[in-house]
């Protein structure tokens, strides 16, 4: 006890010594205080001015930005233009991941230096003309800073952070929303609608609390547009308001869209383009999801070469989407090679592979689908100015790549007549198969895992989907039949969609062959012939589709004049279809030119196909023609290949080869539409 107070009073000693001396400091801390605040807070004058002298005409990205970025830090580093000037270069010139994440380091320090040296000013300059002069340089400073942080975290799907960047500039409470700080907090819901409170904290549990958060948030904006008009009108002259509420109108065009409101979504895409601001290839996409595909093409198709380089040009990946419907597989694919091309290895470079991918796999150049789905695959894909995302982007690979494996099989079957007693090809088709069970569980997980498959994946055709009904038919197939044939009679009762109403029928009738019930998706098939109208220069896939049903149905019923009828309609409508269905064509083979054992090893591979070759001809039988050149140590074949109705196919397509392994069955499938290159470089024989 003795000790512990002479600890406890020695304590309170030291405590009294120290509050005495601070007493006498006090008054000098103080100062001290208050000056290196100042300097910290405004820096040097001197510097600064000399700052904005030398930054003057010099645009944050010019070549010459980050050298003076680097002066302008040497000379005060407390100031904000030197950061400012060193991330807007970097985030300029970035296009990749480690690009956005270097630059936010240095935007966002001169975001939050030039909000405590300039914040004050801000807030109150729209209370006087003076004030207004007096800020209008740092405004557009933070305007631009804002901007180049927000897009920077948006790139890297760093929702909570484009929220915060948001929020600061909201803190200021500008009559103008000349950085669309509400619409574009409405634009992160709807891109982020199908994540949680548990991914960014400032998200609903759910795709439709998000979704009305979304349109909330539209309609909020609208409001402030109407109630700050006045002041508005003042300073930036009568129309702004007009202007302003166009960039509302995009976006609640857009989720009118998405929530099947289309008569709505179509009011507003009408003032938008009354007031000149409309997004074709939106407008395009809207009109796609309700099914009129020629109407959709031509808008989409008008925005191709609209927006900024580094980013994903949509209509660059939905063109040839909309060409493979129409079985033009050779413009789909010249049009991916060139947006390719003009990306490089930028945002977008992804999404034109999974496009070139779709072309090569439906004009029936496997290994090029393969490949370029590879590419895709590989790439890091930053998503840039759309709200298609990572999840689809995977999901899309993977489907098609499923595809890939389905007509693998159906090809291996087509290029031998008697696949059945093959060994190779038998080891082939098992391996192909157990790959397809393999994918099919990454595929359903993936599905699992999403809460709007209903909308982006069952529901076909909609706006957020990045594929094909085509491709959601292959995803489904194999899985439950009763309860998809369920969910698309319901689609056919209720969908608001009434140019779709045949895709949900076709979908119910492949689904009840599925099943087994033949007879009544035979029927089915044939009630679609008899009652629908098509677009038959942008539905042909359709076609292709309700004329392999058909094909099918006479097999069933084992009338073989109406099956021929159809395969030849099939033939006619979409070739490169049929080497990958069960669906066997009646041809009649004329050959020509050089004759030598070269040649006849060729004839008599092509005749090994799956192919029902005769030698008589009707209306219901294709006609085929090889002439074969020799050129020194190499063969020249042209193929030419008419519909039994006389339309024209295949149109003198030239194949330089050199050995026969392998030749004859690269010319069957040419036959069939097939691209390809010029020289085909022939392979051993398999047994």
């Amino acid at each position: 006890m003795q000790n512990s107070k002479k600890e406890a009073t020695g304590l309170m000693m030291i405590s009294l010594i120290k509050s005495r001396f601070l007493m006498r400091a006090f008054p000098c801390f103080l100062l001290l205080t208050f000056y290196f605040l100042l300097c910290f807070s405004q820096g040097n004058p001197a510097a600064r001015y000399e700052i904005d002298a030398k930054r003057t005409g010099i645009n944050p990205t010019d070549k010459d930005a980050l050298p003076r970025s680097r002066e302008f830090i040497r000379l005060d580093s407390t100031y904000y233009v030197g950061h400012m000037f060193e991330g807007m270069y970097k985030a300029d010139k970035s296009s990749d991941y480690f690009g956005y994440r270097n630059a936010i380091v240095p935007l966002r320090k001169s975001f939050m230096v030039f909000q405590r040296d300039y914040g004050k000013n801000l807030k109150g300059m729209f209370n006087s003309p003076e004030n207004y002069m007096a800020s209008i340089n740092r405004y557009v400073d933070f305007l631009q800073l804002s901007n180049s942080l927000k897009e920077c975290y948006d790139n890297l799907e760093m929702a909570d952070s484009v929220m915060w960047v948001l929020d600061q500039v909201d803190r200021y409470s500008f009559p103008k929303e000349h950085l669309t700080t509400t619409t574009t907090k409405a634009w992160t819901y709807h891109r982020n609608r199908f994540f949680t409170a548990e991914k960014f904290a400032f998200l609903k549990n759910s795709v439709e609390e998000n979704e009305k958060m979304a349109f909330s948030l539209c309609y909020t904006a609208l409001q402030k547009i109407q109630k700050n008009r006045p002041q508005n009108d003042v300073w930036f002259g009568p129309g702004q308001a007009e202007v302003d509420k166009m960039n509302v109108y995009h976006y609640l065009a857009l989720l009118h869209a998405y929530n099947k409101h289309y008569d709505s979504s179509e009011y507003y895409y009408q003032r938008m383009i009354d007031g000149g601001s409309v997004s074709w290839n939106n407008y395009g996409n809207m009109k796609h999801e309700i099914g009129d595909i020629s109407t959709a093409y031509e808008y989409i198709n008008r925005d191709k070469y609209k927006g900024y380089q580094k980013m994903l040009r949509e209509p660059f990946y939905f063109v040839p989407l909309l060409d493979v419907y129409a079985g033009r597989t050779k413009e789909a694919m010249n049009l991916s090679k060139e947006a390719i091309e003009f990306a490089g290895s930028t945002p977008g470079f992804g999404w034109y592979n999974l496009a070139l991918g779709r072309s090569y796999l439906y004009d029936g150049q496997l290994d090029s689908a393969e490949y370029a789905l590879t590419k895709a695959a590989d790439f890091k894909e930053i998503h840039i100015g759309t709200t298609l995302t990572q999840s689809q982007y995977d999901f899309t690979v993977n489907l098609l790549r499923l595809q890939v494996i389905e007509r693998k099989i159906g090809q291996e079957r087509f290029l031998k007549k008697g696949w059945w007693y093959s060994p190779s090809s038998l080891y082939k088709i098992a391996t192909l198969k157990l790959e397809k069970m393999m994918l099919q569980y990454v595929l359903i997980n993936q599905m699992a895992a999403n809460p709007e498959r209903d909308r982006t994946v069952y529901d076909l055709f909609c706006g957020e989907a990045t594929t094909t009904f085509d491709e959601a038919y292959y995803l489904i197939k194999d899985f439950s039949p009763n309860f998809f044939i369920r969910k698309y009679k319901t689609y056919q009762e209720k969908d608001p969609r009434p140019l779709l109403n045949r895709y949900f029928k076709l979908f119910t009738y492949q689904m009840e062959w599925g099943k087994g019930n033949k007879q009544d998706a035979f029927e089915g098939y044939k009630s679609l012939t008899r009652d629908v109208l098509l677009d038959t220069a942008r539905e042909k896939l359709f076609m292709a589709r309700l004329y392999e049903g058909m094909y099918k149905g006479h097999k069933y019923e084992s009338n073989t004049k109406d099956q021929a009828f159809f395969a030849n309609n099939l033939y006619e409508t979409y070739p490169q279809l049929i080497p990958f269905g069960n669906v066997k064509m009646k041809m009649k083979l004329a050959v020509s030119g050089t004759d030598d054992e070269t040649t006849k090893a060729v004839v008599d591979e092509l005749k090994n196909t799956n192919v029902e070759w005769t030698e008589e001809a009707d209306r219901n039988t294709a006609l085929a023609y090889v002439n074969f050149a020799k050129k020194g140590d190499r063969y020249e074949a042209t193929v030419s290949t008419q519909g039994g109705s006389g339309k024209a196919i295949v149109m003198n397509e030239k194949m330089v080869f050199k050995n026969a392994p392998s030749t004859g069955r690269e010319l069957a499938l040419r036959m069939f539409g097939k691209g390809g290159a010029m020289v085909f470089e022939t392979i051993d024989a398999e047994n």
